[in-house]
């Protein structure tokens, strides 16, 4: 009985490994089913006073990489256009060398974005961090999410679970290197799988703060 169990168990772990990214899978599917209809180019965005722009890699130089430029460049076009009124940049500056929403405000600022527009969010360091704080630290109600149409579904999952009422606008401004963009969307199952756990746990991020309402 125990040699049959033991001869069983490689088969049943890779059952269950299939069951596993299949379920997995079938849940991105319905998520980016759900939210496509809230998905916008910058010409077809509905107004909105807050734009959340999602952070994404910096460079040691402090440069933006490719997706976060377009990224924060969609949100100024946004600001330019007068769709929005406030840029709430999240991102990650968990390391004292290491700050996105740092650089993502003085490329705005270079750009012509008046100061008061702008708002950094330090304790994004997750997408479901700066969906979280938006809510509870920023408190807002209503917004634009800016990132690139394989991120939207799951930005605007968690917005919508956490309260926020949200709209997409995609970011995608060029064309990616084809490496870059097979990654970041193989990456989306598994981070849309762990966005479903961060909702049905709702633990409030690392950092959390006094409030800062930009409404």
């Amino acid at each position: 009985m125990g040699f049959r169990i033991l001869r069983w168990t490689p088969w049943l772990s890779i059952v269950l490994l299939i069951g596993l990214g299949a379920a997995s899978i079938g849940w991105q599917q319905w998520v980016k089913w759900q939210y496509g209809s809230t998905l916008y180019t910058l010409e077809e965005a509905p107004s909105a006073r807050v734009a959340l722009v999602l952070g994404a890699r910096v460079y040691a130089d402090g440069r933006l990489s490719s997706m976060l430029r377009d990224r924060v460049e969609t949100a100024i076009a946004l600001y330019k256009a007068g769709k929005v009124d406030k840029l709430l940049m999240s991102g990650d500056n968990s390391q004292p060398d290491y700050n996105e929403p740092g650089a993502m405000v003085a490329y705005a600022l270079q750009q012509g974005v008046a100061p008061a527009a702008l708002q950094p969010d330090y304790g994004g360091r997750r997408t479901y961090d700066s969906c979280y704080r938006a809510k509870a630290i920023f408190q807002v109600e209503q917004l634009l999410v800016v990132t690139q149409a394989f991120h939207l579904p799951r930005a605007l999952f968690l917005c919508s679970s956490l309260g926020l009422e949200a709209s997409g606008v995609v970011a995608d401004r060029r064309l990616y290197h084809p490496r870059s963009i097979a990654w970041s969307e193989t990456r989306e199952i598994p981070a849309m799988a762990a966005a479903l756990f961060d909702i049905l746990r709702r633990v409030p991020p690392p950092v959390m703060g006094d409030p800062i309402p930009l409404e």
